[in-house]
C-alpha cells in the first residue's frame, strides 16, 4: 500500500468515496479504482468491487489505452529539446517513405495532420499487432481524410507514426526508449507495456443483463505508442504532477507547459475542449484541466490535473463501456478543489532585487491604455491592465535585461527597456509596441505625440 500524505478532511473523503461508489454501481464496472493527489502527493485512493478477490488499490494495474499517447508525446518533445528535430519539420525529413510525410511533427502531436482516425481492415484493438507488420498496414492506401493542418481529427495511426519516429531517431524500440527515458527517471515502476501482477482482467458487461465475458488482451504491435500501456492510479497521479511541474531529467517545466498549450482548435462538439501536444485540455465547471482519457476492449481510463488547484485525479475501470471514468476523474478534482481550496504560500519579500529592473515597475501607457509592470518572485515580470480586462502576460527573464513572453498575446515576444545615452529609461519595447511613462509621450518613438496642440477639451 502506498503511504498517503496528509489526509483530506473526512467530509471530502466521503464525498470522493460516494462519487466513486456511485459511478461503479451505475456503470456496472467489475472493478473501479481512483486516486487523488495534491501538489504531487497521493492523498486519497479507493477501489470498489474486486480484483483477484480483493478490492483494488492504487497499485493494481489496469490498461490505460490512449493515455499512452501522452507518454509518446513526451518522448517526441525530448527529441525536440535535444535539437534532433523541430516540431515544424515534415515527418518525411526523419521518417521517409510513410506516405504521410507531408504532415509536420506538431500536426501529428495535435491530431491536425488530417489522418484517418483508425487503421484500415480489422478493428486494431481486437486483433493481434502481428497482423499489421508494416506502417503501410496501419495507414492504408489513402491515409489522409482531411487537408493537412486544417482541423482537429483524432488519429490513432498518427501516434503510430510518432512512435516509429522515436524508434528511427533513437535507434531503439519505442518500449525500451520509454522505459529508459521516462518511466525509470520518474519512478513509474508500475507502468509497463505488458501486464504485471497484480493487475485487473478486462471484461465486457452485457448491456441488458448483469453478466460478463472476458475481453482478449492483444499486443498492439506498431500501434503500441497509441495505446499499449498498463499502469496504476498511483503511477498516473505522479505522472500528472510531472505534466504540470516538469522534471529536468525528462522534460523542463517550459516544455510541459508547451504541451498544455492549445495547438488544435476546440472540438466542434465542445467549445470547452481543445488539444495541446499530446494532451487533452478541458474547462470543466470553471476548472481548467489537462490530461487524457483512454479505452481498449475491457478497460477505461481517465486522468486530469488542475494546475491552478494543484489537484490531480485518475480513475480506472476494467470494462469496455459503462462507467464514465473521464467525468468521474474530473469530478474528483472538482470535489477537492472546491472543498479544500489551496492555501496560498505566505508572502515574503524578495531576498534581493536589481535596481535597474525595479525602476521599470509601475504604470506604463500604450497610447492611452494604462498597464502595470510587476516583478515576480522567480525573477520574471508580469504585465497587464491596471484594471478591467485586457492583454496580460507573464515574462521570463533572459539574463541580459530582456524578457520573453510565456502566455497570451505576447507569448514568445521580447520585452526590453530602451535607454537613452545617459542610461535613463526612454520606453519599453514589446514586439514593436512602445510603452511610455506618459500617454502618447511626445519624446518617445511611435506612437509619440500625435497632435502638436497636445491635450485639450472640446
Amino acid at each position: 500500500m502506498t503511504k498517503l500524505s496528509e489526509e483530506l478532511l473526512p467530509a471530502t473523503r466521503r464525498a470522493l468515496l460516494h462519487r466513486v461508489a456511485t459511478e461503479q454501481a451505475r456503470g456496472r464496472a467489475p472493478s473501479l479504482v481512483a486516486s487523488v493527489a495534491r501538489d504531487g502527493e497521493l492523498v486519497w485512493s479507493a477501489g470498489r468491487s474486486m480484483v483477484d478477490g480483493h478490492a483494488p488499490d492504487e497499485n493494481v494495474q489496469y490498461r490505460v489505452g490512449s493515455i499512452t499517447k501522452t507518454f509518446t508525446a513526451v518522448l517526441v518533445m525530448r527529441l525536440r529539446d535535444e535539437g534532433l528535430l523541430s516540431l515544424v519539420d515534415p515527418l518525411e525529413k526523419h521518417l521517409p517513405g510513410t506516405g504521410a510525410g507531408e504532415a509536420t511533427i506538431a500536426e501529428l502531436l495535435a491530431h491536425t495532420a488530417g489522418l484517418a482516425a483508425e487503421t484500415p481492415g480489422a478493428w486494431w484493438e481486437r486483433t493481434p499487432g502481428s497482423t499489421r507488420p508494416a506502417l503501410s498496414d496501419v495507414l492504408g492506401e489513402q491515409p489522409f481524410k482531411h487537408p493537412v493542418g486544417r482541423l482537429h481529427h483524432y488519429s490513432n495511426p498518427g501516434y503510430t507514426l510518432l512512435g516509429s519516429l522515436v524508434e528511427e531517431v533513437r535507434g531503439a524500440p519505442w518500449a525500451e526508449v520509454l522505459r529508459r527515458e521516462v518511466l525509470v527517471p520518474l519512478g513509474l515502476n508500475r507502468t509497463s507495456v505488458r501486464a504485471e501482477a497484480p493487475h485487473a482482467g478486462g471484461w465486457a458487461v452485457h448491456p441488458w443483463a448483469d453478466v460478463m465475458m472476458p475481453e482478449p488482451v492483444e499486443d498492439l504491435g506498431l500501434m503500441a505508442p497509441a495505446g499499449q500501456l498498463w499502469s496504476t492510479t498511483a503511477d498516473l497521479v505522479r505522472f500528472a504532477d510531472f505534466l504540470v511541474k516538469g522534471d529536468d531529467r525528462v522534460l523542463s517545466a517550459e516544455s510541459v507547459r508547451e504541451m498544455r498549450t492549445p495547438s488544435a482548435p476546440p472540438q466542434p462538439e465542445s467549445r470547452e475542449r481543445a488539444y495541446g501536444l499530446g494532451l487533452d485540455l478541458l474547462t470543466y465547471d470553471g476548472i481548467d484541466l489537462a490530461g487524457h482519457t483512454g479505452s481498449l476492449p475491457g478497460f477505461l481510463a481517465g486522468l486530469w490535473v488542475s494546475e491552478r488547484d494543484g489537484v490531480a485525479a485518475v480513475a480506472l475501470a476494467n470494462c469496455t463501456s459503462g462507467p464514465l471514468v473521464a467525468a468521474l476523474a474530473a469530478d474528483l478534482v472538482k470535489i477537492v478543489a472546491e472543498a479544500e481550496p489551496r492555501i496560498p504560500e505566505p508572502w515574503r519579500p524578495l531576498p534581493e532585487v536589481d535596481e535597474k529592473v525595479l525602476e521599470l515597475t509601475g504604470p506604463w501607457y500604450w497610447g492611452t491604455q494604462v498597464l502595470a509592470l510587476r516583478l515576480t518572485a522567480d525573477g520574471g515580470v508580469e504585465l497587464g491592465p491596471l484594471s478591467g480586462a485586457g492583454r496580460q502576460a507573464r515574462f521570463r527573464a533572459n539574463g541580459d535585461g530582456t524578457w520573453t513572453g510565456l502566455n497570451g498575446y505576447y507569448a514568445g515576444e521580447l520585452l526590453r527597456a530602451v535607454r537613452t545615452a545617459d542610461g535613463a529609461v526612454s520606453h519599453l519595447d514589446l514586439g514593436s509596441f512602445v510603452l511610455t511613462r506618459e500617454p502618447y509621450d511626445a519624446g518617445a518613438p511611435i506612437p509619440g505625440g500625435v497632435d502638436p496642440q497636445g491635450w485639450r477639451g472640446f
